[in-house]
């Protein structure tokens, strides 16, 4: 409690650290690169869905418990454990973590060892995760003391050479300052931060209990103060290396390779020794999401399971499923992630605001369901098209829904829910209360 300064940069840092994982490296340059000379509206998109709706996340659980299941108070517990079962399995073993294994080979070992076996890898590296995972009180202060200095120290000699330096200008790629900014925006969604902050933010609220900030009202500045220096962290990196993707140079085609284009960008900067860098950025950022979502998932399958699966069994459990999916490529993780995250996301969102926004003046639990509910039956219209199931219906049906040229069409259907369940509900209590009366 002695030095704030000191805790909230170590609690930031680590906060940092943690959303900062395969998908928040590779997926700006190529933001960049098919924006071209809109990469200024390109930032703002991304830093809505990639910086300030994870803030908003972080808030919410601060502001309403220790961990994401205590929004079940406000909502509903079986809603929101089977919510958080949903987004456990999506940043941990199916989606997220995995992606940090095959990041860290395509980028950072591939290159330097091509002969290199993918399945060793995965093994070497899943190992160490084990390892730094095991000691859950351990985690923030390894993290945010050790790895993340480093982290950022290597992106941001490469982000700075590239400003100051460009390999070439900017390019009009045909598409306008809106399409770059919902372009930016809905590639936020794969960074999987919305879906993390509810559940880092339970990681960092126990570490500052555990260093001393066991006061609500002190906790809620600490972590506040963590997540302000994290959001400033994350715009300078993620801002920079969507103008590095704009200004690469390289040719823009829908068929990409987001990690061949990083590696382009660093090596084009400086020469092998960008790869180096870019191959240590790449190393630290994957291993430190990957040491927080597998601790979280070792952590939620302890509470799940009331014990029955301990902590250091979950970790164990979480690194062999997440290593066997990570021998995929990132583009096929990011493929069939899609179809998860655009059912999974507008759920998560539509709680998130719901509750922030009237936690502390509607304490009915009908109107948080009413919204859920209608932001799940919307998004799975989504899921359908993926498989093309009522496609066309779904188009017709879309575009009747304001927002959906945003990729936003839950959110006000979701809202309307709220306030039509808080009113109905209002009046209810209203005519019972006349009743009584009577």
């Amino acid at each position: 409690m002695k030095n704030k300064l000191g805790t909230a940069v170590t609690l930031g840092f680590a906060l940092f650290a943690m959303f900062f994982g395969a998908g928040n490296l590779i997926l700006p340059p190529f933001i960049g690169l098919k924006t071209g000379g809109e990469w200024f509206a390109a930032i703002a998109g991304f830093f809505t869905t990639g910086i300030v709706s994870p803030f908003l996340g972080v808030l919410t659980v601060v502001l309403f418990g220790t961990s994401f299941t205590d929004l079940g108070r406000k909502v509903n517990t079986v809603v929101v454990t089977v919510l958080a079962l949903l987004i456990m399995l999506c940043i941990g073993p199916l989606v997220a973590i995995p992606r940090t294994g095959a990041a860290t080979f395509e980028i950072g070992i591939k290159p330097l060892l091509p002969n290199f076996s993918n399945i060793i890898f995965s093994f070497i590296f899943f190992a160490i995760v084990l390892a730094l995972s095991v000691s859950k009180s351990k985690i923030v202060d390894i993290i945010g003391n050790f790895l993340t200095p480093f982290l950022i120290l290597s992106l941001g000699i490469l982000v700075t050479v590239g400003i100051m330096n460009p390999t070439a200008i900017a390019q009009s790629t045909g598409v306008t300052s809106q399409q770059s900014f919902v372009f930016a925006f809905h590639e936020g969604y794969q960074t999987l931060d919305v879906l993390a902050s509810v559940i880092f933010a339970g990681i960092i609220i126990s570490a500052a209990i555990d260093k001393g900030y066991t006061n609500a009202k002190d906790r809620f500045k600490i972590t506040i103060a963590a997540g302000l220096i994290s959001m400033v962290a994350l715009l300078f990196i993620y801002g920079g290396l969507i103008y590095l993707g704009a200004h690469s140079g390289y040719a823009f085609s829908e068929n990409v390779s987001r990690t061949d284009l990083l590696l382009h960008i660093s090596k084009a900067l400086m020469g092998e020794t960008g790869t180096l860098i870019i191959s240590i950025a790449v190393a630290l950022a994957c291993l430190t999401t990957a040491i927080a979502l597998t601790s979280a998932m070792g952590s939620f399958l302890e509470e799940l399971t009331k014990g029955k699966i301990g902590y250091k069994a979950g970790v164990l459990i979480t690194c062999l499923v997440s290593a066997y999916f990570s021998v995929k490529s990132v583009e096929e993780i990011i493929e069939y992630a899609v179809v998860i995250l655009d059912f999974v996301y507008p759920i998560t969102f539509a709680l998130i605001l719901t509750v922030l926004f009237f936690g502390k003046i509607i304490f009915s639990k009908t109107p948080f369901v009413a919204a859920v509910a209608t932001a799940g039956a919307i998004a799975s219209l989504s899921v359908f098209k993926h498989f093309n199931l009522f496609s066309s219906p779904i188009e017709e049906i879309k575009t009747w829904l304001p927002l959906s040229q945003h990729h936003l069409e839950w959110l006000l259907p979701s809202f309307a829910a709220f306030f039509i369940a808080a009113a109905f509900n209002s009046g209810r209590k209203a005519h019972h209360k006349t009743s009584e009366t009577d």
